[in-house]
């Protein structure tokens, strides 16, 4: 199960869209909170997820999973990409930030090589 976690409805319901089109199955939570509490977060394979969403950012999002023993994957996506920014998730070994709208093609493939490694 691939989780989206976009504060944006829009956003959300196309990235879940392309996840199913791709064969998996998907789930959307509309903050970084409503997943940590969803109860889901063991069946959940990858996450694709916001950076700036209201109340905890995807990257604190990421550090709480941590912190909880969880190393899912995860897919940063973001409409306000920046150098710093980058740098930050990289030094979480991420893989790299994505620009919305994020290229179909580059989903499938990161994709693929997340769960494929796991």
């Amino acid at each position: 199960m691939i989780s989206i976690v976009d504060d944006d409805e829009g956003c959300r319901m196309a990235a879940a869209s392309l996840v199913r089109s791709l064969g998996w199955q998907a789930t959307v939570f509309a903050s970084a909170q409503e997943f940590l509490q969803s109860g889901l977060i063991d069946q959940t394979s990858c996450v694709i997820s916001d950076i700036r969403m209201p109340g905890l950012s995807g990257i604190e999002m990421h550090d709480r999973l941590l912190a909880l023993g969880y190393a899912i994957p995860i897919i940063f996506v973001t409409g306000f990409p920046t150098a710093a920014l980058e740098a930050e998730i990289q030094a979480r070994g991420a893989p790299p930030l994505f620009a919305k709208p994020v290229d179909a093609g580059i989903v499938e493939q990161l994709l693929n090589l997340l769960l494929d490694s796991r």
